[in-house]
């Protein structure tokens, strides 16, 4: 253990004052990382590397468009809409709009669409830089979940349970595949300054150990608090205070032996230390290129948020972090979708594209799997709003387009198609729990094996099992 060569006394806070500060900032996330260390899969049948077979991708970026994305609007364009654009709309039973009522109209896409690379892939032309990049991604058009409400859509998506109170998908990843790299968490969110629809039940340990949870990092201030001492601390002090609480703490420990909860906590004050001279530097951005800057688009207020959020999960994964999930919102546009949606592409779209360059000519896409999608599509119809001019979408279970990048996904690929008005997914279609099974299946974890004993039963991901999506696997 590392003693300083010169001693510099320090006004102790009490031993209760330290726990407590320890559990509010820095300690809290440096014990989530210790234990998440501590214990990877050992699964029946599991590789040595602690995978049930060769994974594909060995970290995932997942980006997660909060609200509800259109997808008739973004990626999947459906011409039947402009001949019967504000023909009154009537269908029944399974088929009825999503959230219906009253006198509702057929809705044309107000963006045009082009066919981008030569993949030809469908992408609406607000979509500037991602069209470029088309080529490295597989669109998936046959996706479709189950509720309309943004909090049990969002649960579902992010945690395999509608209702919430599961493991987040990261959770799992970790859980299966532990951390690489000892002084960071093995799964890190970026939020919005407005959490999601839910809020951080999205990215829950649910019933794992704690040490399973998020580690959200704050969108707006310090990112994490107490990330350093006061400036009037050395180092040298402060390993001091460190080795004296140690002392302490052995001895607490000494007197009530087989406490693995406060061995744990012993450690990771150690740990919490070691972040201190790791994480400033994965937060700093001063050490990225002029052109890596602009290309994010950090310095552009449109793309600033976005693109430092994306910027930022290229070097915590660059750094050993498994899982990375980083929020866009609010997509709910029931209204003026033009102007909604053409201002949330406009934030996100560049900053996506440098995320996929950047990778790419890092040579880490081909192992780093990225997953866009939102919590479900919007209707094909929508009632009359704001004297009628105010067309927008209301919420859509049935349909929905979500993308894949790297990781083994089949590049520059469409897979599967909704029907000619984009209400329902009918060719490889797939519920959600399929491609939760799916992004394990990359990451070379068996959702039949990874499970968790709870509750007098043993759980997993997908609830009840589900089947890989081949056709996006190269």
């Amino acid at each position: 253990m590392f003693k300083p060569s010169s001693l510099h006394r320090l006004a102790m806070p009490n031993r209760r004052d330290m726990i407590y500060r320890f559990g509010t900032g820095i300690g809290s996330i440096a014990l989530t990382s210790l234990l998440q260390a501590e214990k990877p899969l050992q699964a029946q049948g599991s590789r040595p590397n602690g995978t049930h077979h060769p994974p594909r991708a060995k970290r995932c970026i997942f980006l997660m468009l909060e609200g509800g994305p259109s997808h008739i609007d973004t990626f999947d364009p459906k011409p039947e809409l402009s001949a019967r654009h504000l023909q009154e709309f009537s269908r029944s039973g399974e088929e009825q709009s999503a959230m219906s009522s009253g006198k509702r109209y057929f809705v044309k896409s107000p963006f045009n669409f082009v066919r981008a690379g030569e993949s030809g892939a469908d992408i609406c032309t607000e979509f500037e830089h991602l069209k470029q990049c088309v080529d490295d991604m597989c669109f998936y058009r046959g996706a479709f979940v189950e509720s309309v409400n943004h909090p049990t859509a969002c649960y579902h998506v992010n945690t395999g349970n509608r209702f919430g109170g599961d493991p987040a998908l990261g959770a799992w990843v970790t859980y299966g595949l532990g951390s690489e790299n000892e002084n960071l968490p093995g799964f890190v969110v970026l939020p919005r300054t407005s959490y999601p629809q839910g809020g951080s039940a999205n990215w829950s340990n649910g019933f794992f150990p704690a040490q399973y949870q998020g580690t959200p990092l704050r969108a707006k201030g310090s990112p994490i608090l107490d990330l350093n001492p006061p400036d009037h601390v050395t180092p040298e002090q402060q390993r001091q205070n460190l080795d004296l609480l140690a002392s302490l703490n052995q001895k607490h420990l000494s007197q009530r032996p087989g406490r693995t909860e406060l061995e744990a906590r012993l450690q990771s004050y150690e740990l919490a230390y070691r972040m201190q001279a790791e994480v400033p530097d994965v937060l700093a951005f001063d050490k990225e290129t002029q052109k890596t800057l602009e290309m994010y688009g950090v310095n552009e207020s449109k793309t600033a948020e976005f693109g430092r959020k994306c910027l930022l999960a290229r070097r915590l994964i660059e750094k050993g972090v498994r899982f990375v999930q980083v929020y866009s919102g609010n997509w709910d546009s029931h209204d003026y979708i033009q102007r909604a949606h053409g201002s949330l592409i406009k934030a996100v779209d560049q900053p996506i594209a440098a995320l996929i360059k950047d990778l790419k000519q890092r040579d880490l896409l081909k192992d780093t799997l990225i997953v866009c999608c939102g919590e479900f599509g919007r209707t094909p119809d929508n009632g009359q709003r704001s004297g009628g001019k105010a067309y927008g979408r209301d919420h859509n279970a049935n349909a929905m387009a979500m993308w894949f990048a790297g990781g083994g996904t089949k590049a520059g690929h469409t897979v599967g198609a909704t029907d000619e008005i984009g209400g329902k997914a009918v060719e490889c279609a797939h519920h959600i729990r399929d491609v939760h099974v799916t992004l394990l299946h990359l990451l070379g974890l068996d959702d039949n094996r990874l499970n968790f004993y709870h509750a007098g039963r043993f759980k997993q991901l997908s609830q009840f099992g589900g089947q890989v999506i081949n056709e996006i696997i190269s």
